[in-house]
């Protein structure tokens, strides 16, 4: 902190810079020049230490190693942007600053603002013309790539984290990014939100597709089998939408598990065969269909839907008919449990947040840059914590019926 005296110094600086027009906070304000003069300083300092000998000091004279001139060298700074300083140098080049490392040029929290900037969408282009505006700096979109590309590490690190040992439910969805393999094409990405018994929400993970049409049980397999490797020895419920090859593999590696189709997805379907005006019409009456008490209502229900709409639109009917089997488990358990089940919020708001970034960059050069991008996504969400508690609020009736529904394979219950 400032003493008193030398707040007094910096006040009468500013006002003699400002009484005589000159600019505080521009390319050659009075915010650059001091900057510049305290790293230059610090960086004196620094070499004063190393040598043992203050400059001019003749006992310098004598000694092994000694001054040797500067050289120049720019760095990048938060508050003042780009800054020339003159970096002193020894005689033996053993001095190694800390202030200002060797090939260090930024003394900021660039990194971090890069990957913020970066997670919301924003280009390569489009940060490095945001960093010059507001901080004057010219960093280049090479830079900005080799910054995010630090990223990679750590989101190879997230993949292999261990998780919980069982979750309520497991989420997955897609999300179609346009990849460049060749030639540009859609390729599948897929993510699973898990909810632990405590009713809290993480992403387990982000897998990357294939470009042909669904994938192979045996790839379903292996990202089962990887949640199985790090961790998961049990789910209630794994929510999908007409993942070919994905119910099979459930059955392999989490016997106990029952997969149901994902209820919203479901009803959107069946709004893509029919024309818009009818869409409300066909809401209402499909409600008695996925809020019957029973199987039996449910399928009663479906058939007088399907009498109606399925002659107009056969496409409907087979939508419904092909699902069934995958749509009617969550009719036998509680009230409470089909209503979380029924709701797609969490994938819901994760994909909206995964378009946003996908759509400012239009396509992708390999497949690492669309999953270091969606990786940044799951990165910032939901900072303060306030969206998760939100979360855990709704699902805490819920849980109460897990645990008496599913009370033998509660962990608790598997440890007596």
């Amino acid at each position: 902190m400032l003493s008193r005296q030398e707040a007094e110094v910096l006040r009468g600086l500013v006002r003699r810079t400002r009484g005589a027009g000159g600019d505080l906070t521009g390319p050659g304000g009075l915010l650059k020049q001091l900057t510049k003069t305290v790293i230059e300083s610090a960086l004196e300092e620094e070499l004063v230490d190393h040598l043992g000998c203050d400059k001019h000091d003749p006992a310098g004279r004598n000694g092994a190693n000694s001054r040797n001139g500067y050289r120049s060298k720019t760095v990048v700074t938060d508050t003042s942007g780009e800054v020339v300083i003159n970096v002193p140098r020894d005689r033996e080049g053993s001095f190694e600053p800390v202030i200002v490392a060797k090939r260090q040029r930024r003394l900021t929290d660039l990194d971090t603002l890069v990957i913020s900037l970066y997670a919301k969408g924003l280009t390569t282009g489009e940060i490095s013309a945001h960093l010059f505006e507001v901080y004057g700096a010219n960093v280049g979109k090479d830079t900005i790539s080799r910054i995010t590309d630090k990223i990679v590490e750590e989101m190879q690190a997230w993949g292999a984290r261990p998780l919980e040992k069982v979750y309520a439910a497991i989420f997955i969805d897609a999300i179609m990014v346009k990849v460049r393999d060749g030639q540009v094409a859609n390729q599948p990405f897929y993510a699973a939100i898990g909810v632990d018994l405590d009713g809290h929400k993480d992403i387990l993970g982000i897998w990357a597709g294939g470009n042909g049409d669904g994938e192979s049980p045996k790839y379903w397999l292996n990202v089962l089998t990887e949640l199985r490797n790090r961790g998961v020895r049990d789910v209630f419920f794994i929510v999908c939408d007409g993942l070919k090859g994905l119910p099979d593999s459930v059955a392999a590696a989490f016997p106990k598990a029952i997969v149901q189709t994902c209820i919203i997805h479901l009803i959107r379907n069946t709004f893509r065969y029919a024309s818009r005006k009818y869409w409300d019409q066909i809401s209402r009456e499909l409600k008695p269909v996925y809020t019957a008490a029973t199987i039996a209502d449910a399928v009663r229900a479906r058939d007088e839907f399907l009498d109606k709409w399925g002659r107009a639109y056969p496409a409907i009917k087979g939508l419904w008919l092909n699902a069934w089997e995958e749509f009617t488990p969550f009719l036998a358990y509680d009230v409470e449990i089909r209503r979380v089940l029924c709701s797609t919020n969490a994938i819901e708001s994760l994909n909206a947040r995964f378009r946003r970034a996908v759509r400012a960059r239009g396509h992708f050069p390999n497949e690492q840059a669309a999953m270091k991008t969606l990786y940044l996504v799951t990165r910032s969400l939901d900072p303060k914590g306030t969206g998760q508690t939100r979360w855990v609020t709704r699902w805490k009736p819920a849980l109460n019926a897990f645990a008496i529904t599913f009370a033998d394979r509660m962990p608790a219950a598997e440890d007596n």
